[in-house]
């Protein structure tokens, strides 16, 4: 029997962009809502846009998957539930994609009964894992873009029958592996593990005089090597990233896989198509393992968009267009960290080649050199069709969403958290290094990163054993070695900075296994999953706010840890820059620091001042922590560390 093709999940950021992906013919749609989605800067969805846009979809039998994958502080879940009721009462959807633990048991007591898609902010980067996920009740896994065709494989190989793989196949490359990066919520609380990512990493940096976008990634697109994915058995659906993108781009990416996929002789033309979505330039990325290209091995500048001209004569200020214009197309001028960053409309059709004029606004603010992208238009083959769309979609009966009722008594408030009060638990410090060489205090237990660890002696008896927060394919197999080895001197003691991580132990029920700060556990309810999947303890996420924190203990049916002090990364990623050094300082242009390690195969990038909880101890141990956690990294010579508050959210609102 031939196996079925991939099907093409194309996103929608917004009700024309949605309509766009209608016309292209995908087989598939993700959107969000306006509240826990993971691209919150996108316009996002109503429950009564959701509501028409659902049934117009479901005519066409394409499926809809709403991403509800932010992380879930512990005061949103009352919130979250009604949304995922009215949700449930009001739309037709397929399946839910989440990062969040809570977000099943709180779906499934919402009346969802369809499926769960691990995003891939959810982490699942080793084979092992999937078995572990689809015991959790997810039915798909959608892998990271960082990998290799050859881990794709292998990761199909290892799939249990009934679990799917979803793999990337175009859109924006973060430098970060996705639920590896913190940098946005360091400078200030927009965290991309809730969808509020501001993008640090596309700024200019400065590194021994040298400033350029060290971390700005070009896209990446499988294009061509699209023909391979489709014979990889268990992957059955081709990514689109761009939920922030134009509806142009949407419906031409489409068109250009769907030729990828059925007709391959006009990979010219499905070329061409994605030359015209109006997206930044394109790299195979890690696709080819013997040939990878590097997104960071650039000169030109990564903003997305068809680039069009640079702008003169900031006193009259125009640019000469490399491209048609046409009225409705939109216009950026300069990035979006330039001061005089500006969008503007195309009136009249431009010819190529000649002079297109700017706003009188922009006069003596823009600067000479500045590029201009075109980063949207409503081209003739698609503009008659989303106004025929939208008109089929306004006719449709409108749907009134009232509030959520009290009928149902939300998983958040119920015995479980009710049925007694937490049990004492003893108080401990667990310092961790990457050696055996953190500074002991008599109170303190140790800890040691177990990545290039070979255990050729016992470990001391009680020393907690970390695993990495990336483990790959051929790490995790390395990695469960380690494991074994560990467990057979003695070692019971085991952090795991991946919930999957779980999947190396073979009794984890004999070992004392602590979901570590890298888990980004937020909330009690996914506490609670993790004590059904085996975990004795978990130390929290380091990035919430003060409220959070101390709210946490008290609903938990585990023994939970806190990070008091640390090195902790802006960043973990499996890429670096030709032009950048390790273990030399950069900085931003607010003379913010920070440098990269490497560990493995991975860099980390850290700042040069420590997060530092340690004033509010007590507070913390009241609320009913019992592990206080210090991480240390080797600082390199010549990087000095600032002595600042190190608060990271504390008294911020996490958004």
């Amino acid at each position: 029997m031939t196996r079925k093709s991939p099907a093409i999940l194309a996103p929608a950021g917004d009700k024309t962009a949605f309509l766009a992906a209608v016309a292209a013919g995908a087989d598939a749609i993700y959107c969000g809502l306006k509240m826990f989605s993971a691209r919150m800067e996108a316009h996002n969805f109503s429950i009564e846009d959701l509501s028409r846009l659902g049934r117009l979809a479901r005519e066409r039998q394409i499926r809809v998957y709403i991403a509800f994958n932010t992380t879930l502080k512990e005061n949103e879940q009352e919130k979250a539930f009604r949304i995922l009721t009215k949700l449930c009462r009001h739309v037709m959807f397929d399946a839910l994609i989440v990062q969040d633990l809570a977000m099943i048991p709180l779906a499934r007591q919402a009346g969802f009964t369809g499926d769960f898609h691990l995003s891939t902010l959810g982490n699942l980067t080793f084979p092992a894992g999937l078995e572990t996920a689809s015991k959790a009740g997810f039915t798909r896994v959608v892998l990271p873009r960082e990998f290799t065709l050859d881990e794709i494989k292998n990761m199909a190989a290892h799939a249990p029958e009934n679990l799917e793989l979803e793999v990337f196949i175009h859109g924006a490359l973060c430098y970060a592996v996705s639920g590896r990066c913190y940098w946005s919520s360091w400078f200030g609380g927009k965290s991309a593990l809730r969808g509020r990512c501001v993008q640090p990493c596309r700024r200019v940096y400065e590194q021994k005089g040298e400033k350029k976008r060290y971390f700005s990634c070009l896209d990446f697109s499988a294009d061509v090597l699209a023909k391979v994915l489709k014979d990889i058995p268990k992957v059955t659906t081709w990514k689109i990233e761009g939920r922030k993108k134009s509806p142009h781009y949407v419906y031409y990416t489409v068109k250009a896989f769907q030729l990828f996929r059925d007709q391959p002789a006009r990979k010219k033309e499905a070329l061409a198509y994605l030359d015209y979505a109006l997206g930044r330039p394109f790299t195979h990325y890690n696709l080819l393992s013997h040939r990878v290209h590097n997104p960071l091995a650039h000169e030109d500048a990564t903003a997305s968009g068809l680039f069009t001209g640079r702008v003169k004569n900031p006193a009259a200020p125009y640019f000469v267009t490399r491209e048609a214009l046409f009225p409705g197309d939109l216009l950026r001028i300069g990035n979006e960290e330039d001061a005089f960053h500006d969008i503007q409309n195309v009136t009249r059709a431009v010819p190529k080649k000649a002079k297109f004029f700017l706003a009188k606004a922009s006069r003596h603010k823009v600067k000479s050199g500045t590029p201009v992208h075109l980063i949207d238009r409503r081209g003739s083959e698609l503009a008659p069709l989303l106004l025929d769309l939208e008109s089929q979609a306004d006719e449709m009966a409108h749907t009134k969403v009232q509030p959520a009722g009290q009928d149902s008594d939300p998983l958040f408030s119920s015995g479980q958290k009710q049925a007694s009060r937490p049990q004492k638990h003893r108080v401990f410090d667990l310092h961790v290094s990457r050696g055996n060489t953190a500074k002991m205090t008599k109170s303190a237990e140790q800890g040691i990163w177990i990545s290039g660890s070979r255990y050729s002696s016992r470990p001391p008896g009680k020393t907690w054993l970390w695993l990495d927060p990336l483990l790959f394919v051929e790490d995790a197999s390395l990695c469960q070695g380690y494991i074994n080895a560990a467990i057979k001197k003695g070692a019971k003691n085991f952090v795991l900075n991946a919930i999957w991580q779980i999947s190396l132990f073979a009794h984890p029920e004999r070992l004392n296994l602590w979901a570590g700060p890298f888990c980004n556990i937020t909330n009690a309810t996914a506490v609670h999953q993790l004590q059904q999947y085996g975990f004795s303890g978990a130390i929290v996420s380091p990035e919430l706010d003060k409220d959070t924190f101390l709210s946490l203990p008290g609903a938990s049916v585990l023994p939970l840890g806190v990070v008091i002090h640390a090195n902790w990364p802006l960043a973990v990623s499996r890429i670096i820059s030709p032009d950048l050094s390790v273990k030399t300082l950069f900085q931003s242009p607010k003379k913010e620091g920070a440098w990269i390690s490497r560990s493995n195969d991975n860099f980390y990038v850290f700042p040069n001042w420590c997060l530092d909880l340690t004033a509010h101890r007590s507070m913390l141990e009241k609320a009913g922590y019992t592990c206080f956690v210090t991480l240390q990294e080797p600082i390199p010579r010549g990087v000095t560390m600032k002595n600042r508050p190190g608060l990271w959210n504390w008294h911020l609102k996490l958004l």
